[in-house]
């Protein structure tokens, strides 16, 4: 069944349920030089980044309701709190083919980020990041890892979406924020839920797990795991409920 809550609802039930329980547990088995990183983020710590990348938004880019803000980003925690970023300033998050024709263009790749012709936002995969090793390359877009910090920890909407907003496009399925967050019983109470899958799902299971009361175990290039290795990992974690791709 489908709730009336809005993203930004779901995370100030969360930061007001238990700020310190960790909601989102992150696993990159990619190759490369995030490989190895395990990342636990609070309510309180993903409400404060959350709030910078809100600030940064609305402040830098002027994005509110009828902003466009794709995001050419992996299944990873970074995309996880700018997607929530654009809906807590009322914006509309987009995916897929059309990423880079949106207002705003949240990106790892430098060359994208120079040939976007609005505000780009250029973003550093790894967790102690504190500049863009190729943000020369960029075309003056933002270099996240150096200017997000600079940006104020609590966030204040200038707008706030109707329910009829576009909150989500992907390659041309929209949906508004009357039916963004997806309400899943058969979850039951305070699920602990892993999944593997595109940016796409990893949105949408967090939205529905967080809103009931849950957490998320996301894990990026888990097919390359060994079985049992993945078996001992969700066995640790407390995984009510894989929703694994592999």
């Amino acid at each position: 069944m489908t709730g009336a809550l809005f993203p930004a609802d779901v995370l100030a039930r969360l930061v007001a349920s238990d700020s310190g329980r960790p909601r989102l547990t992150w696993y990159d088995d990619v190759s490369g030089p995030t490989s190895g990183e395990r990342i636990e983020l609070s309510a309180r710590v993903l409400s404060n980044w959350v709030a910078k990348a809100g600030n940064l938004l609305q402040d830098d880019c002027a994005a509110g309701p009828g902003t466009t803000v794709g995001l050419d980003v992996p299944a990873h925690w970074r995309g996880v709190y700018w997607a929530l970023a654009t809906w807590s300033v009322g914006a509309t998050v987009v995916l897929g083919g059309a990423a880079a024709d949106s207002d705003v263009l949240v990106t790892t790749d430098p060359p994208t980020a120079a040939a976007h012709g609005g505000d780009a936002l250029l973003v550093s995969l790894p967790a102690l990041a504190r500049a863009h090793p190729e943000a020369a390359d960029a075309g003056g877009a933002v270099d996240e890892a150096k200017e997000l910090s600079t940006h104020g920890d609590q966030f204040t909407p200038m707008s706030d979406p109707e329910r009829g907003d576009l909150a989500l496009s992907v390659d041309g399925l929209d949906t508004t924020y009357a039916d963004l967050v997806v309400l899943r019983a058969e979850w039951g109470a305070t699920p602990r839920v892993a999944v593997d899958d595109h940016l796409q799902a990893l949105l949408a299971t967090c939205l529905s797990a967080w809103a009931a009361d849950g957490s998320v175990v996301a894990m990026r290039g888990s097919s390359a795991v060994d079985p049992d290795a993945l078996g001992r990992r969700l066995h640790s974690e407390g995984v009510t409920l894989p929703l694994l791709a592999r």
